[in-house]
């Protein structure tokens, strides 16, 4: 019998990594994709070269808010920046590369989300060189080397997109474009190293060495670690798990994240010729915790406070036309004790956070992220979307958000009574925050 399972488990592994797999052999490849929340929606690429497959993509928006702010600052979103303007974005260029089994993606942005997103890393904070600056116009850069094993093996490293929450960086590739709160506070991007494993046609197992949440840095000496594992066995399920572990809370070693995403998308209905083409929904669920260095995760002692991260959202979709227009209807639930995902409202301009009190947030007026801090949230939306061809989408959304502590801004906004940040503040003026917003967002997405 030993000499049996001496055979076995040392046969095994030889087994499979002796399976090569033609070029040809893609993964997913058999796949449709194109209807799937978070995904690309195109069926085919303008440019296909075999060098070099160049990609534009341009966002630009106008979004109305019921709360009126003087100084037209949106709050809490990492799609918005600004309210009752037009405002671009987002604007991304770049492209893959590929010379044999090496490869490379370089995709830079520019616009609202080259500073909105940086902004919510604290992790620049640590040592020299403004990585936000260095950083800010890049969405992706990477390069790697691909494995011609079982499907592939892909190893890249630098900057690379985040799984977490479901929804892509990218407003092209999603059904709505105000992101719920599990999506909008959850990462967008790991800076690091990833491993692609594809051991069959239908499955993905990536696990990832990174520098932390959502950092250009690392906050402590420890790097984060995590992993993404997708199945899609057919075009009409998909099923996707990420979990993440690291040190996330700055000079707070002994404080330890652990966060789990998964999701299910459904296509249960598709008839392209028919009226109504296609229908699907996406449903997602987190649970996260912080513990150690002053919290407890899920249960409170008297000693530390609890700090714990529960949501979930869900979108349901309807394509009519042969896919040309579509319908999005859905919201999701937050529970943050702790607030440490939560995005932190803007305020006046000041120096960097006391860094004898690390959870102290940037502003005159910093927002309340103490260990124990409560903060519930839901959401819903609606929207149509008409797709005249698969690069352009134009898209008009309704928007509803709420708190349970004052969170958006209202008609007097979060800069200074005027609006502006010249303005001197009276020895009397607070950020003017209310617990809910609406808005209504027509957005322009054009992708080749």
């Amino acid at each position: 019998m030993k000499q049996f399972l001496f055979l076995f488990f040392h046969a095994l592994p030889a087994y499979f990594l002796s399976q090569t797999s033609p070029t040809d052999k893609k993964p997913f490849a058999d796949i449709d994709m194109t209807w799937q929340n978070g995904s690309d929606r195109r069926d085919s690429l303008i440019w296909d070269g075999k060098y070099f497959t160049p990609s534009f993509m341009i966002d630009v928006n106008y979004n109305y808010a019921f709360n009126n702010p003087v100084d037209n600052t949106v709050i809490g979103s990492t799609a918005l920046a600004r309210s009752n303007e037009i405002q671009l974005s987002s604007v991304n260029l770049g492209g893959d590369f590929v010379y044999k089994n090496a490869h490379a993606r370089i995709m830079t942005q520019f616009g609202t989300r080259s500073v909105v997103v940086p902004r919510n890393d604290y992790s620049v904070y640590k040592g020299q060189y403004e990585l936000a600056n260095v950083y800010r116009y890049l969405s992706e850069a990477y390069a790697g080397y691909h494995f011609d094993k079982w499907y592939g093996i892909n190893i890249d490293a630098g900057l690379f997109m985040s799984y977490i929450g479901l929804n892509s960086y990218y407003q092209s590739e999603n059904w709505e474009y105000q992101a719920s709160f599990t999506s909008d506070n959850t990462p967008w991007f790991f800076n690091g190293l990833r491993v692609q494993i594809y051991p069959t046609k239908h499955l993905k197992i990536e696990p990832w060495i990174i520098n932390g949440w959502q950092s250009y840095g690392k906050f402590n000496a420890m790097p984060g670690f995590g992993g993404n594992i997708t199945w899609m066995p057919n075009s009409n399920l998909k099923l996707l798990t990420n979990n993440y572990y690291g040190t996330d809370a700055a000079g707070i070693p002994d404080r330890k994240r652990f966060h789990s995403d998964n999701s299910l998308l459904v296509r249960y209905y598709n008839k392209p010729k028919a009226k109504i083409s296609r229908m699907a929904f996406s449903l997602t669920g987190d649970i996260g915790f912080e513990k150690g260095g002053g919290v407890n995760g899920f249960k409170a002692d008297s000693s530390a406070p609890k700090q714990y991260f529960l949501s979930a959202m869900f979108y349901n979709r309807i394509w009519f036309a042969k896919n040309k227009m579509a319908w999005t209807i859905g919201g999701g639930v937050m529970s943050n004790p702790g607030r440490y995902l939560v995005l932190y409202p803007t305020g006046q301009a000041s120096p960097l956070p006391d860094p004898q009190n690390p959870t102290q947030t940037e502003g005159a007026f910093p927002f309340s992220a103490n260990p124990g801090d409560l903060f519930n949230g839901w959401d819903c939306s609606t929207n149509f979307d008409w797709m005249p061809n698969q690069s352009i989408t134009v898209r008009v959304e309704y928007v509803y958000r709420h708190a349970s502590i004052p969170y958006f801004a209202g008609k007097g906004g979060v800069t200074s009574p005027s609006g502006y940040t010249t303005t001197t503040l009276p020895a009397d003026w607070r950020p003017d925050l209310v617990r809910s917003e609406s808005r209504v967002i027509l957005a322009l997405l054009f992708r080749i």
